[in-house]
């Protein structure tokens, strides 16, 4: 049976049976082309009973040297939620309060939050027949866009502490993606505050329009992000980095790049 081996920081050999990485970066690809079908997905349950998050994230970066595009991995987040149904809880049953992925947690948390408002404000003004500057609900957007920008120390921590650490691990393909996502949210954030800004200076069908689409990809797109991040990032950061001292140097990066305005004082 061919095997693939990781040499972590401690100097363990650990295996990971390569035949497992090929069964399933074949189901993702299948997934990714034909959608959830009922015969992929009693396929996919199968296979991932013995399934780790370390090996989801192996197969997932087969994909990227493949020469897949990342951003089509995004399209994944069903099979995902098959795969790791129960996974954050077991990841927060080994972690204390004030870890690094404590916190990065409880911040998604408050993010999923804001997500939810946007979700139901912006239904609240398609539904309006006319503009209204008495409506709260336009201070609203603006004020929703500014919190889910004010999440950016929430990603560098990630990017510049986090994503390092796995990296030289040789675990670079759900990296890549996470950063890749990451620019593309800051550009439709900034988008979104931009636009609720200027409502009074456009058509409002046309802001209508503008704000279901941006509003609409945001939170598809960063719940889908948060989902990979808890269930298939974090587990593997767990799994592959066992040594306190390199959480402990993580953490201390985290300090120095700084947190969010909302997040809790308990988890800093």
């Amino acid at each position: 049976m061919e095997k693939k081996r990781f040499i972590l920081d401690n100097g363990i050999n650990r295996e990971v049976k390569e035949d497992k990485i090929k069964e399933l970066t074949e189901l993702l690809r299948n997934l990714n082309e034909k959608g959830l079908t009922d015969d992929l997905k009693k396929k996919g349950l199968k296979l991932v009973r013995s399934i780790s998050p370390l090996e989801l994230s192996m197969a997932e970066q087969s994909l990227v040297e493949e020469g897949m595009d990342p951003s089509e991995l995004r399209h994944l987040c069903e099979i995902h939620m098959l795969i790791l149904k129960g996974e954050l809880e077991k990841l927060q049953g080994k972690i204390s309060e004030g870890h690094v992925l404590h916190t990065l947690i409880k911040e998604h948390e408050l993010i999923l939050g804001f997500l939810d408002k946007l979700d139901l404000t912006t239904k609240n003004i398609i539904n309006m027949e006319a503009y209204d500057k008495n409506r709260e609900e336009f201070k609203e957007i603006v004020k929703l866009a500014n919190s889910l920008l004010s999440a950016e120390p929430h990603h560098k921590r990630e990017e510049d502490a986090l994503f390092p650490e796995l990296e030289i691990r040789g675990i670079t393909g759900p990296t890549r993606i996470m950063r890749l996502e990451h620019e593309d949210l800051r550009k439709k954030k900034r988008s979104l505050r931009d636009l609720g800004e200027s409502v009074e200076n456009i058509d409002f069908n046309e802001y209508k329009e503008k704000l279901s689409k941006l509003s609409n990809d945001i939170c598809f797109e960063l719940r889908d992000h948060i989902y990979k991040e808890n269930y298939i990032l974090y587990p593997t950061a767990l799994e592959s980095i066992d040594d306190k001292n390199n959480w402990s140097n993580i953490k201390e990066k985290c300090d120095k790049i700084g947190y969010c305005d909302f997040t809790p004082e308990e988890c800093k």
